[in-house]
């Protein structure tokens, strides 16, 4: 199967295939990041409140999460052309739904079907990319992969305020909109199936299960991580308990099938296993930092909401500028060392936030963040790609299914954990000095667990992809 899947690699133009993939991450991610700027207006717009309008956030990344393990099973189901046209026109159509959405509910309905559209989209582009470059090229294919996926939030919060500012806030969707047509009429022209179909059955059970269990912990923990909320929740509670069983249950089931809805045999690819369990800590450091930053900037050092986006911008086009870069320093070196170096500038710079005083400067932030960016950047992309490199091509559906799975739920995880202890160790008699100290605590649990990411990077095997491609050819 590998042979073919390489041959087949050599008759497609990887050109214009991998525009039409970036693409469609590109408006998938952006249209994300352009969201939250534009939530007062809508909520102003539609005559709701700020809590309500916050569904059409978690509502996506919920739908988002409980796509992606589906996914694998979609993949050998049906053709990869297929499923990237329905997935863009699902997310096409969502976005038309939400451009033109008279209520609030309407404009509810559009986001799901945006976000079942994304859900499929990012494991798949991940999977077509690993089918069709040769080992030794991946690095460089995910690295224009990540360039996109971390300039799309670098540019969305600054572009969705100019346009709520000088426009009405249904042009953030009607930005989005002609790319996501425009890549869905390249796509069925250029797109050719590279996928192998091997005709799962459906298994309802397995679906509800995984829809429970993943859609549980991941609501459990979104609404954990809002301020105002925490983990004594009865909601929290009640989702948490409702995930873990129903996840248990998944899973267990999925070890007694023949054929899966998602193969968690393949954690006994022991690199697969440690680079991804890598990956959860460093995209929890990520996203946590780009949770509580923007909060502390605004509520306690009287920042404003552009200016924190701002201080942000440099640390994600910077990621972005180094994840091609990352990537062919992959190709040559493998992963070992980018991460071992990588994460241990995550450490210290992860460090350097947690002694943070009402003094503290806009450049300081702005500065000690893109650093982290880099740190992020010399991980994320070349632990995924080392471990998918382990799998065989027929498990490589259940691998980036699985990745983007535990993605989602580490970011989750970590934003609630980390929001959690910034509100508990806040001491409310000191004002700003007093809620600071919360801010410290949490980027300091941050770095401790950075440390333990740290320490895994030095168990990746020292082997390069080109050292790997060599073993395939001779065996």
């Amino acid at each position: 199967m590998a042979k073919n899947h390489e041959q087949h690699g050599k008759d497609i133009k990887r050109g214009p295939l991998m525009l039409v993939l970036i693409s469609g991450a590109f408006v998938a991610i952006l249209n994300q990041t352009l969201l939250g700027t534009a939530l007062p207006k809508i909520a102003e717009s539609l005559e709701i409140n700020y809590a309500s309008a916050q569904w059409l956030q978690s509502i996506f990344m919920l739908v988002n999460g409980i796509m992606i393990p589906i996914t694998a099973f979609l993949i050998e189901r049906f053709t990869s052309r297929a499923l990237f046209l329905t997935a863009m026109g699902s997310f096409a159509f969502g976005t038309l739904v939400c451009a033109i959405a008279p209520n609030f509910e309407i404009l509810i309905g559009g986001r799901v079907l945006q976000a079942a559209g994304a859900g499929i989209m990012l494991p798949l582009m991940q999977t077509i990319m690993f089918l069709v470059y040769p080992i030794e090229k991946r690095g460089s294919a995910m690295g224009m992969f990540g360039l996109v996926i971390a300039f799309a939030p670098a540019i969305g919060p600054t572009l969705s305020g100019y346009l709520v500012e000088h426009f009405p806030w249904r042009s953030v969707f009607y930005v989005v909109l002609p790319i996501a047509i425009i890549d869905i009429i390249v796509a069925y022209f250029i797109l050719k199936n590279v996928t192998e179909r091997t005709f799962p059955k459906l298994d309802m059970q397995s679906i509800i299960l995984s829809t429970l269990g993943f859609g549980g912990l991941l609501y459990g923990f979104s609404i954990a991580g809002n301020p105002e909320t925490g983990f004594a929740n009865q909601n929290v509670i009640i989702s948490l308990i409702v995930g873990a069983l129903a996840l248990t249950w998944f899973i267990i089931r999925q070890l007694k099938l023949k054929t899966p809805i998602l193969e968690f045999r393949i954690f006994k690819y022991n690199v697969f296993t440690l680079t991804t369990a890598i990956g959860m800590i460093a995209f929890m450091s990520m996203i946590g930092g780009a949770v509580i930053l923007p909060i502390m900037m605004q509520d306690m050092l009287g920042f404003s909401a552009l200016e924190s986006g701002l201080m942000l911008l440099p640390g994600a086009a910077l990621m972005g500028f180094m994840n091609p870069i990352t990537g062919r320093l992959f190709d040559k070196f493998g992963a070992r060392y980018l991460s071992i170096i990588g994460l241990l500038i995550v450490v210290i710079t992860t460090f350097m936030f947690s002694n943070l005083t009402p003094d503290t400067s806009f450049v300081y932030l702005a500065v000690v963040n893109a650093a982290r960016m880099l740190g992020i950047a010399m991980v994320m992309m070349p632990v995924t790609t080392a471990g998918l490199n382990q799998l065989p091509d027929r498990l490589m559906p259940h691998g980036t299914a699985m990745n983007n799975t535990m993605r989602q739920m580490s970011g989750a995880v970590g934003t609630a954990l980390l929001v959690s202890i910034m509100t508990s160790q806040t001491i409310p008699d000191e004002g700003v000095e007093g809620a600071l100290h919360g801010v410290n605590v949490s980027f300091l649990v941050a770095g401790i667990l950075s440390i333990a990411g740290w320490i895994l990077a030095f168990f990746i095997k020292k082997s390069s992809p080109r050292d790997e491609a060599a073993k395939t050819k001779t065996s």
